[in-house]
């Protein structure tokens, strides 16, 4: 019932959550099991969402001569990278790229110095029964530098994707609900 009534106020507002999925949290999982809340989405009903990162559990560093929104993990630190330049914040069942794209990340490591995009985390996502699932994926975020040459297409290729390990990395799964 709670979830019936939150649905028809979303609605209500010109919002509508995504058929088959629970709730609207954005989560990062590690392989224990631990989740660590880090926001909001809502779903449009013409097929745009709007995502709100909850900074109140990550920390600031400054790093590369930047200020950056870390979580702090055991054996390392999770930085979330803002996609800098404009982009459509749309989905469709089987495309979620753009959401991918408002999620990227950055690992590092105790003692590495700075921020090294190179480490980036991209998470795949695909919908797995009542809720999206988000599978860590390294990519180079070097490649941010400079905008695409069209902003209605994501930045990277298919092709830089490449498969993290879930053992070696602290927040591996992605999860909406």
């Amino acid at each position: 019932m709670k979830y019936t009534a939150a649905c028809l106020l979303a609605y209500s507002l010109g919002f509508a959550v995504l058929p088959g999925v629970a709730a609207d949290q954005v989560i990062l999982r590690d392989m224990a099991g631990n989740e660590q809340f880090i926001g909001h989405l809502e779903w449009g009903k013409n097929g745009e969402y709007r995502l709100d990162i909850d900074h109140g559990s990550f920390k600031d560093f400054f790093l590369s001569m930047k200020e950056m929104k870390c979580l702090e993990g055991p054996e390392e630190l999770w930085c979330h990278i803002p996609y800098p330049y404009d982009m459509p914040r749309e989905w469709t069942r089987d495309d979620y790229r753009w959401l991918s794209q408002d999620l990227l990340f950055m690992y590092k490591r105790p003692g590495e110095f700075g921020a090294n995009l190179w480490q980036g985390v991209y998470y795949r996502i695909s919908q797995e029964g009542d809720r999206l699932i988000g599978t860590a994926m390294h990519i180079d975020l070097n490649e941010l530098a400079a905008p695409p040459d069209d902003l209605r297409s994501p930045f990277y290729d298919e092709a830089w994707l490449e498969p993290i390990d879930p053992n070696e990395h602290w927040l591996p799964t992605l999860i909406i609900r």
